[in-house]
């Protein structure tokens, strides 16, 4: 049976893991956690290649930062690390992950990764430099929404908005809204004065979007199992992949959900949405935000039973996408996890876990970092 959810204010198909990168269910407590924080790491160097807030207020939850304009000023350097070739552990013993098992030893060989996630003044410079449009901006086809009425057939995204109080966390279209005229440029759609900050990562980007920034970069997207051995930085299986401890010396090392979900949004790690890139401690490869802030698309489809059959070296995913529960979409891997997530909600930003998205869909909390071949 095909699960996929319909946002009710357009009538439009947005599969849940497209709007999540994850599954209900995972309530069990977060575990506290060790960062190394260090920048250093074993063969790592960096090479610089050539080339306000993002919301005032809503549903009554502030974000922190500085106020936003349309200013595309990039004062984030876009700097790659080279992850030196090796084996690692793959995967997850976690109970609340059975897509990840079983742990197997992968082999891969040296890559470059970005440093951070790609920011809306890089994404911003791709757009300026080809004219692309993203999927969330262009039209929509009036016969792939047959008995849609014209007038709710417009571009636009999917958009997390606290609920007023408490609910049940059975139905996410509580919290997850169509917001017309929402994509990277705006990210809670027309009706918000707010727009992209251009240190933070790009957002509302499908699988499509972030690919055709890759190609346009001279990169790829990650390999699921290159993200997950650049993420573990050199350790080995760790609740965290900083370490064993949520919050080492009562120091928050990513941007995740405190508070109540979906509600009450605290903000104790200082923001409640989005951070700008490198907000928070890099792990040992001198890599940022490979937990939490956005999610991040890989190029391997996703399967849950994929690691019973993976290869050992250099594993590039299955040749087709297959979830039995969302038996209808085409579906991608997604990495980290992201703001959004909470451990009374979704806990996919722990190590070795799982996340997938719909192709064709983007939402507020999404995006990507790119790699690239020594090759190359």
């Amino acid at each position: 049976m095909n699960k996929s959810y319909r946002i009710a204010t357009a009538a439009l198909a947005f599969s849940l893991s497209s709007l999540t990168g994850c599954q209900p269910g995972h309530e069990e407590q977060a575990k506290a956690a060790d960062v190394t924080g260090s920048e250093g790491g074993r063969g790592i160097a960096v090479c610089q290649p050539g080339a306000g807030q993002q919301f005032a207020e809503l549903a009554g939850v502030e974000s922190r930062g500085e106020e936003n304009t349309e200013e595309t000023t990039d004062t984030v350097p876009s700097r790659m690390v080279w992850i030196p070739g090796g084996t690692f552990a793959m995967g997850a013993e976690d109970a609340a992950f059975p897509d990840a098992k079983p742990v197997h030893d992968v082999t891969l060989s040296g890559f470059w990764i970005d440093e951070h996630e790609v920011t809306n003044a890089e994404f911003a410079a791709f757009v300026q430099a080809t004219g692309y449009v993203t999927v969330a901006e262009r039209p929509l086809n009036p016969a792939d929404f047959p008995g849609v009425p014209a007038d709710k057939l417009v571009p636009g995204s999917g958009v997390f908005v606290a609920t007023a109080q408490p609910v049940s966390l059975d139905n996410p279209l509580q919290w997850w809204q169509y917001a017309p005229g929402a994509s990277w440029r705006k990210p809670f759609g027309k009706g918000s004065a707010a727009m992209a900050h251009p240190n933070e990562p790009v957002v509302h980007v499908s699988y499509e979007d972030a690919l055709a920034y890759a190609t346009w970069a001279g990169k790829r997207l990650p390999t699921e199992a290159e993200w997950e051995y650049a993420a573990r930085g050199g350790q080995e299986q760790q609740p965290y992949y900083w370490g064993d401890e949520v919050k080492p010396d009562g120091k928050w090392m990513a941007n995740i959900y405190q508070g109540h979900f979906p509600d009450r949004n605290t903000g104790a790690d200082g923001y409640v949405g989005a951070a700008p890139v490198k907000s928070y401690p890099p792990n040992p490869y001198g890599l940022y935000d490979m937990d939490g802030n956005v999610w991040e698309w890989c190029s391997d489809y996703y399967r849950p039973d994929y690691y019973q059959h993976s290869a050992k070296e250099n594993p590039k995913g299955p040749a087709s996408s297959y979830d039995p529960d969302e038996s209808g979409t085409v579906q991608r891997v997604q990495r980290g996890g992201s703001y959004l997530c909470s451990d009374q909600y979704c806990t996919r930003y722990r190590a070795g876990s799982r996340g997938k998205g719909e192709v064709s869909s983007g939402s507020s909390n999404l995006g990507f970092r790119c790699v690239r071949d020594e090759s190359n």
